[in-house]
């Protein structure tokens, strides 16, 4: 089958090589010519592990292409799918829905055979209604009278995890209101029903919920063991032990409990909001994500004031200088996105304490972010002459730091670590001032 995958950022490129790779024959469509030029000379415009690769292999066969003339890139393509961005509206946090509309109304005007136009992209409640609309008033279905079907198929997708998410997934969710939708659908995903893959059937609206509904849960509870690691620390209990002993219960799950310095990236913030706001468009508040949104934000800057404590609180850190290991919002990508870093950051130099920093994937992305603070070649040129060591992203290359070399080069041995990636006997022992989250 072809499939026409509109967008080639994070979603579109690692959705779009993965169905290649299942056999179909896949168009990736973008308006950014720098970014397809990039990407016909191998050249990927985000970082995720595997991803050079399968998009190489890929094109080599012919089963994967890129272009920015949209009406080229559809043409016979049985299922068109939408995965451009939907960022945060200022003002109001809903989600903005110019590109999505903008690539309906293209396509409406250019397609030029019967097809499925599948929305990847994260939408609210109701985006699917919308763009039925735009395509039904087109060209394509008024003067040419083409069969258009309009489906919901949210992504699931981790960074930095994407490919085998895609392959493996939990579930796959489609939205389909006409048999045809449905068929063309089952066929897209034909090489996971032989995986026995879980695949639901819904309505267009249920498929759009599922998705926000899942991320403002899975942020609840990542918020939640933030709370419970605040709470240990002033009763002298260890939040790991807390995590391991409620992750048991299988009614709860052991995923997603673990504590640090709040949520990021490119989902959980801006998929909460967008919730937020179709809930208060329809009167039906979601109390419980509206404190989950608040409790996280808080927490970011709380973090920062924690340094700013090891270092001996407002008055002695002022003129100190801070290491920071690791700035993107999670490990194993590049996406620097409502990072904690970059508050944490913010709260130091508010306070007076500059920064040097080091990351394997994110300092390109975050140096327009954060240019107060200095870019370091390795970790350890950022540990060097720093008065406080903290850990804000667990890479694994800050898993097995050399602590005699981190102990010779930092100004004083203050660490503190916001993702608990080392025993707090061990550090201790060695001669640190150590302190983690939720643990005493």
């Amino acid at each position: 089958m072809k499939i026409a995958m509109v967008g080639s950022g994070y979603v579109g490129l690692v959705s779009g090589a993965c169905f290649a790779d299942f056999g179909h024959d896949v168009v990736c469509i973008d308006k950014d010519q720098s970014k397809i030029d990039r990407l016909h000379e191998g050249v990927m415009p985000i970082y995720e592990p595997g991803l050079d690769a399968l998009v190489t292999s890929n094109v080599k066969t012919g089963r994967l292409s890129f272009t920015t003339d949209l009406a080229e890139g559809i043409e016979g393509a049985r299922a068109i799918f939408i995965a451009v961005g939907t960022p945060s509206r200022r003002g109001d946090g809903h989600a903005d829905l110019s590109y999505v509309r903008a690539v309906a109304h293209e396509v409406g005007e250019s397609l030029s055979n019967d097809a499925v136009v599948v929305t990847k992209s994260t939408v609210p409640v109701g985006t699917g209604d919308e763009v039925e609309r735009i395509l039904r008033e087109s060209r394509a279905f008024r003067e040419k009278g083409h069969r258009i079907s309009v489906v919901s198929n949210p992504e699931f997708l981790r960074e930095g995890a994407a490919i085998g998410d895609f392959k493996r997934p939990d579930r796959i969710v489609i939205g389909a209101e006409d048999d045809f939708g449905r068929e063309v659908m089952r066929e897209v995903y034909r090489p996971l029903f032989l995986n026995e893959s879980p695949i639901l059937f819904t309505s267009r609206r249920s498929s759009e919920l599922i998705k926000y509904a899942a991320n403002a849960f899975l942020a609840t509870k990542i918020t939640f063991m933030n709370e419970m690691a605040d709470l240990c620390e002033k009763v002298g209990g260890n939040v790991q032990d807390v995590a391991r002993g409620i992750g048991l219960d299988g009614r709860i799950g052991g995923k997603f409990l673990h504590a640090g310095p709040g949520y990021g990236g490119s989902c959980f913030p801006k998929d909460t909001l967008a919730l937020l706001k179709t809930a208060e468009d329809y009167e039906s508040p979601v109390r419980i994500v509206e404190a989950v949104v608040k409790v996280n934000d808080l927490r970011k800057r709380a973090m920062g004031r924690k340094v700013i404590e090891a270092l001996g609180g407002s008055e002695a850190a002022r003129g100190k200088r801070v290491a920071m290991l690791g700035l993107t919002f999670k490990p194993n990508t590049d996406d620097m996105r409502d990072s904690p870093a970059i508050a944490i950051a913010q709260t130091l130099a508010d306070a007076g304490v500059t920064t040097a920093a080091y990351d394997p994937e994110g300092m390109e992305q975050a140096r327009p972010l954060m240019p107060e603070v200095v870019m370091a070649t390795d970790p350890y040129a950022a540990i060097e002459g720093a008065d406080a060591i903290v850990i804000v992203t667990e890479w694994d290359a800050f898993r097995a730091l050399d602590l005699d070399r981190v102990k010779a080069l930092a100004k004083a041995p203050v660490l503190v670590d916001l993702r608990n990636i080392y025993k707090p006997e061990t550090l201790r022992a060695a001669g640190f001032v150590y302190s983690s989250i939720g643990r005493t």
